[in-house]
């Protein structure tokens, strides 16, 4: 039997002129172009028009060209949502650099961490985390010593009243540019160059994974531009919209929104801090129509005395929400109050959400708590998103869609990470037998619809931020008094889940005082990880194993689930 090589109907090769790689960065230009006069950013009396933002951007790109860096580089941005943090989106890959968005809410050895792994060039950081910044200099200086090449650091000014002008003085004092000064340096003509490659890397985001360390997932141009533009259809988001930034941006670039606002030529709300309050005043007062957030912000909104809202809403506002599965009453209050939400679900590996629970026209004459399990689910495919199943983990074949049987849900396609920096080991499992592994486990509907029922690998979601189980385990061994320890998810009246600690205690003597000792576990936890890690709960007695010595962390998650939910969270 002869082999036939498949032809196409012709032989027409690609040019400049019918291809060019696939970038975001086209975006910017193009609502500058479009509505240059249309507001682009807002942050209090703050506010710019697109062509004063595509400016900014192009003053970026050429000011940090002329500090050498460039293609090959990284940025490391430490900011909560300013106008800055946003120009980053843009100004960073405009050099050719990649962004590198840090959570604001990690603490200084993890930073130090973060910035060592992605040999940060620079350093973009708000003057209200300069300390921290600076503390986690420190640490890499101490770890690396002679080897230490101090970044470029720029300090991001901010007038709001939630910041200490104190602040910026010190990091000033200390030799750190400002950032519109170094803007100031910069060309608002410069040609940037898009890439040659959409394979090339535009952005890197660190997860709060179940291994030692956090591993950078690297995100390309190419899924960029189309999780930017899916985000556009599968949530039907207008041209023009107002968008309000409840969502942080280094939570996977602000699920890509930071992009698909200059495609739909919208509108950006900075929000520095995220409270009830703030949220409802925006949309009476600055016509917000779209923001999207964790179900712990939905919880917040629902649940707010009445003096911090504004009810009714002088507008139907569109919500979508992710990073956790919201609870239907969440849900059911958010639609009587005037709120419509999109369900969505992904992780920073397939660029932030990458399905929707899409709704159907046949669900709006069912009841309402019908529509909000419905809803809850984690639905179907994103347009940009060509493969979604949930598999059985031995077989790799797809479980049957009868709502029961779980698998785990795998990825394939265009919006799934280049794989994590450094990492060979990690994107062998993660892309094995040709899919992405999230490591999440579902069930699949006999509509199509997938739904999470369990997360493997243990990670505790608390107010759509992840924490790994196993890393506050770790922390936690070092306590001299404990001898054994597992951390499971509780539930949470305010944040969804937060972390509890089943510990034995080294020494098991009933004169012990158990409420002091896990105040000072606790406090113990404080000096050594991020607060929102820090267990909520802590449970003294010996922990269930198997027969093989491992424990039997179900048996520990179903005791904190009867424990009820932690009622006051100080975090």
């Amino acid at each position: 039997m002869t082999m036939t090589t498949q032809k196409d109907i012709d032989d027409l090769p690609k040019n400049s002129a019918n291809y060019t790689a696939l970038t975001p960065l086209w975006f910017l230009k193009r609502a500058a172009l479009v509505h240059p006069n249309r507001r682009s950013l807002v942050h209090g009396s703050v506010v710019f028009t697109w062509l004063q933002t595509y400016q900014r951007c192009c003053r970026l790109a050429s000011a940090l060209s002329r500090h050498s860096v460039g293609f090959g580089s990284t940025v490391a941005v430490i900011a909560p949502n300013i106008p800055a943090m946003y120009e980053a989106h843009f100004g960073v890959p405009m050099s050719g650099a990649v962004i590198n968005a840090v959570n604001i809410r990690l603490n200084a050895p993890t930073i130090a961490f973060l910035l060592e792994h992605s040999s940060s060039a620079v350093i973009m950081v708000d003057q209200e985390y300069f300390k921290l910044a600076e503390e986690a200099l420190k640490i890499l200086k101490n770890k690396i010593q002679h080897n230490f090449k101090s970044p470029l650091l720029i300090v991001i000014k901010d007038e709001s009243s939630e910041c200490d002008p104190n602040n910026l003085k010190y990091a000033l004092q200390k030799g750190a540019v400002e950032y519109d000064n170094f803007l100031e340096s910069g060309d608002p003509e410069f040609e940037w160059k898009p890439p040659q490659d959409e394979w090339q890397s535009i952005a890197l985001g660190y997860t709060s994974g179940t291994t030692s360390s956090p591993k950078g997932v690297v995100l390309h141009h190419r899924g960029a531009y189309l999780a930017a533009t899916s985000n556009v259809v599968v949530w039907g988001i207008p041209e023009g919209a107002v968008y309000l930034w409840t969502l942080p941006m280094f939570h996977c670039n602000g699920w890509c929104f930071t992009w698909t606002l200059a495609a739909i030529c919208g509108t950006n709300i900075c929000l520095r801090q995220v409270t009830a309050k703030g949220v409802y005043s925006a949309i009476a007062s600055l016509g917000v129509t779209h923001f999207c957030a964790a179900p712990v912000v939905l919880n917040t909104i629902v649940n707010a005395p009445p003096k911090d809202t504004i009810l009714p809403l002088p507008r139907l506002v569109h919500v979508m929400t992710a990073g956790a599965a919201p609870p239907p009453p969440v849900l059911f209050k958010m639609s009587q109050n005037g709120f419509r939400v999109a369900h969505t679900y992904g992780l920073s590996e397939t660029y932030g959400p990458s399905t929707i629970c899409a709704w159907k026209p046949e669900w709006d004459n069912l009841p309402p708590e019908t529509q909000a399990k419905l809803n809850a689910r984690q639905g179907v495919p994103y347009t940009a998103l060509e493969g979604l199943d949930v598999v059985d983990t031995q077989t790799m074949k797809p479980v049957p869609p009868n709502g029961t049987t779980v698998g785990e849900i795998v990825f394939r396609g265009n919006i799934v990470m280049k794989g994590y920096l450094k990492n060979p080991k990690a994107n062998a499992e993660a892309f094995a037998n040709g899919w992405f592994h999230s490591g999440d486990l579902a069930v699949k509907h006999p509509d199509g619809y997938i739904e999470i029922k369990d997360r493997s690998k243990d990670i505790i979601i608390s107010g759509g931020e992840n924490i790994s189980s196993v890393e506050v385990e770790n922390t936690l061994y070092q306590h001299p008094l404990i001898s054994e320890v597992s951390v499971v998810a509780r539930p949470d009246d305010k944040w969804g889940e937060s972390p509890c600690a089943f510990v034995t205690l080294k020494e098991q003597d009933e004169k012990l005082d158990e409420t002091k000792i896990a105040e000072d576990i606790m406090k113990f936890c404080r000096s050594k990880m991020p607060a929102y890690w820090v267990p909520k709960s802590v449970v003294f007695g010996p922990l269930p194993k198997t027969a093989t010595g491992k424990v039997q962390k179900h048996l520990l998650r179903a005791k904190a689930k009867e424990m009820g939910p932690v009622k006051m969270s100080k975090l």
